[in-house]
């Protein structure tokens, strides 16, 4: 991990939300890191959802691609 570091400004609300979601002895990398990850994985499940609930005949066969 590289030692650069940002600044990134946000609201004392949103601070102090953030420091609500930290754990003890986590970092805010910790936690944003943590945080990207979730959100990934319910753009996935989201995207999983859409593909399952589409009409199988709007789909098209993997052997006719």
């Amino acid at each position: 991990m590289s030692n650069a570091s940002k600044r990134i400004p946000v609201t004392e609300e949103r601070w102090e939300e953030l420091n609500e979601l930290k754990g003890a002895g986590e970092t805010y990398d910790d936690l944003l890191a943590e945080l990207i990850r979730e959100h990934k994985r319910r753009e996935l499940a989201e995207r999983t959802r859409e593909v399952r609930d589409t009409d199988s005949e709007a789909l098209t066969a993997l052997d006719e691609l």
